[in-house]
């Protein structure tokens, strides 16, 4: 995971703001381009719960965990080969061609600029980090970003949050490839079922930024990009298998012949996890096609489809043993990016998704078998105009329609009549224009932006933001101030029984400093943030959802990366949160009381080396405190500390063939992440990629 200037990767072609090579010291963060080791083309109805519900907790008990032989063969045999083979290979050259590598760029501003120059908190991760780590899911990602919390609700299959500054996840707009992939009933992300296949970078843009990317941008970004085929076309095909009956299977492929270029991905996932009914099946895909008739146009397009079984097995303390979900989704986004001039950039994106949800049987007692529908259109256009050479104006228009529905054929009478269908229907319209000013070391961002609904009205937001890099010392200070908002979700207004609610509204600011020491070989940043929110959407002692709660969230993100030599990577990054409700008009907690599942102190720590440019080992750990449940109408309670150590390893036997394996929760820790789900014990497993 990188932080501002920590990692260099390539700068898309044709960017007028941005060098196309910007060298570095002789000590630079990265993998370089041409190490023999994972080189750079290694191609590779719970959710309501989250606000109101309150659940079990027990301690599981770990099922024995089976050790893949090709796993085991991993680390006995790996180092004597790796040392054996090639162990005088000399680094210097890697060292100069590091040095060489191209400054990541990011997004933050909705146009490409210097990382260590953005004037918002940001945070990447690559698909080197991903490779290294192993890591199947982008939810499992971004546990080591500070200032997001993720929360899954005991295995892999099942509802997973993600909050950010210890603001909930329909809270935060996660976009892919400059999409909204917010999908569902409640308008959230569940990060259950998104898998890595053909990412090429993570890019997290905390504090409200709903200026550039509108509704539910209220606490920050997640933004997904996936590969873009460059040179010959490769293939890297991947098998996996291990603890809990789990196999994985997956490809990727990428390339650029003629004038087009592609990136395609799929998996598959099979595991049986930990409890009865707890089994879980994913199917993904996705594709990325452009054609570029010349350096100034490309016309692309995105793909995506996903389908997940889940069994709901619930809590420990009520099992289900035939609950069972299944959900849906694909995606289709044409898109064209047009150079007009040097001075003048277009982007255009149509997109269009849909998600089906099927929950039958379902064990609630209270609806019975349900089946949701969501359905969206995009239309997001971007205008990037260089003024003059230190401001770009940045404008654009934004539409979007949202139909929502759920039928419940069973749904109980008890109470009198109650629809077997219910529906919403949202249209959205927006502007925005930003300002970035670009003064030698100094950008200052400003901007404003009117979002226009059917249902609510207008809404205006704005953002300032400014960053400053003092050369003599090697130092980035950064500072914003913006507002966001979070409109009402279907599941709000439609098990709420109030169509007239209001968007959730924040105020938020944060400044920080980032220092480079050692020629770049240590880079340490720390942020000071707070929100203040109104609007919260609660429950009043009807159970009727109203705009009545408030809360407050403040705290300090700092994060560590230091590589003393060049085979040799340390991160660690700190979250430090105070998340407090301040309204005592919302019956599901007391005033004053703390934000559930928001821990008070988060700490992550990873090391990673490259032994003899042949085998990779990756070690990481996290730990998580000071967490309390949601106790309706009552003082939170306390819930358990937890940690978790991983462990994966790599070993390349030659350019085309490789053998990995890694060791989830090596110490077998026996914790819940949400009271009453217990997540798995240690598990182990190991495969075999094979590449051309």
């Amino acid at each position: 995971m990188k932080s501002r200037s920590v990692w260099f990767v390539r700068v898309r072609p044709g960017s007028a703001r941005v060098p196309r090579a910007i060298a570095g010291p002789a000590w630079t963060f990265g993998v370089s381009p041409k190490q023999s080791f994972l080189r750079t083309w290694t191609a590779a109805s719970d959710v309501v719960q989250e606000k109101f519900a309150t659940v079990g907790h027990c301690r599981q008990h770990a099922r024995r965990v089976r050790y893949p032989i090709g796993f085991a063969a991993l680390l006995v045999f790996a180092p004597v080969v790796c040392f054996a083979q090639d162990a005088v290979r000399s680094t210097s050259t890697d060292q100069e061609e590091t040095a060489e590598a191209e400054q990541v760029v990011v997004s933050a501003t909705r146009f490409d600029i210097p990382l260590d120059q953005s004037p918002a908190t940001v945070s990447v991760i690559t698909s080197e980090d991903l490779e290294q780590k192993q890591i199947e899911r982008v939810s499992d990602a971004l546990r080591e970003v500070p200032g997001l919390s993720v929360v899954q609700t005991g295995t892999a299959g099942q509802l997973t949050s993600v909050f950010m500054r210890g603001l909930p996840s329909q809270d935060m707009q996660v976009l892919l490839n400059g999409i909204p992939i917010n999908q569902g009933l409640a308008g959230q992300f569940d990060f259950a079922n998104l898998m890595t296949d053909d990412i090429d970078r993570i890019e997290v843009v905390r504090g409200p930024q709903s200026t550039l990317y509108g509704p539910r941008a209220l606490a920050g970004i997640v933004q997904i990009f996936t590969k873009r085929g460059e040179g010959p076309p490769t293939i890297a095909l991947n098998g996996e298998a291990g603890s809990y009956d789990t196999f994985r299977e997956w490809m990727q492929s990428e390339g650029k012949i003629g004038q087009f270029d592609y990136s395609v991905g799929a998996s598959r996932l099979d595991t049986d996890n930990a409890r009865p009914n707890n089994n879980y099946r994913n199917t993904a895909g996705i594709t990325d096609l452009g054609w570029s008739p010349n350096e100034q146009l490309r016309i692309g397009g995105l793909f995506t489809y996903s389908l997940s079984d889940t069994g709901n097995p619930n809590t420990i303390f009520d099992p289900r043993p035939i609950d069972h979900f299944l959900t849906e989704k694909w995606l289709i986004g044409p898109n064209v990016d047009w150079k007009a001039t040097d001075w003048w950039e277009h982007k255009v994106i149509f997109a269009y998704d849909q998600e089906r949800q099927v929950n039958d049987p379902n064990q609630d007692g209270f609806v019975g078998p349900t089946r949701a529908l969501f359905e969206r259109t995009t239309i997001d256009y971007q205008s990037d105009l260089e003024a003059a050479s230190w401001l770009t104006l940045t404008s654009g228009f934004f539409y979007t329609r949202v139909n929502a529905g759920q039928e419940r054929p069973f749904v109980s009478q008890t109470f009198g009549p109650q629809p077997t269908f219910i529906g919403d229907h949202t249209q959205e319209t927006a502007g925005f224009l930003q300002a970035t000013v670009n003064i030698d070391n100094f950008i200052f961002v400003a901007g404003g932006r009117l979002d226009h609904f059917n249902q609510f009205g207008d809404v205006w937001t704005y953002r300032c933001a400014g960053s400053y890099k003092i050369d003599k010392t090697n130092t980035t200070l950064h500072s914003s101030v913006a507002t966001g908002f979070s409109p009402p979700s279907s599941q709000d207004k439609i098990f709420g029984n109030n169509f007239g609610l209001k968007p959730e509204k924040d105020l938020g600011w944060d400044i920080g400093v980032e220092q480079r020491l050692w020629e770049n070989r240590v880079i340490v940043g720390a942020t000071y943030f707070h929100n203040d929110l109104s609007n919260v959407i609660g429950f009043n002692g009807l159970f009727k959802t109203l705009n009545l709660g408030a809360a407050e969230t403040q705290g300090l993100e700092a994060e560590l990366r230091a590589q003393p030599i060049v085979d040799l990577i340390f991160t660690a990054s700190y979250t430090y949160l105070d998340a407090e409700k301040t309204s005592s008009a919302d019956i599901s907690q007391p005033q004053g009381a703390r934000l559930p599942r928001r821990p008070r102190n988060e700490v992550y720590i990873s090391g990673s080396y490259l032994w003899c440019k042949r085998l990779r080992t990756t070690a990481e750990a996290k730990f998580v405190n000071a967490r309390e449940e949601l106790n309706f109408g009552g003082p939170n309670f306390d819930i358990e500390d937890y940690s978790f150590v991983n462990f994966a390893a790599e070993y390349e036997i030659n350019p085309h063939l490789s053998i990995f394996g890694r060791i989830d929760n090596l110490t077998n820790e026996h914790y819940a992440e949400v009271f009453g789900f217990p997540a798995l014990g240690r598990a182990a497993y190991g495969g075999v990629r094979v590449r051309f």
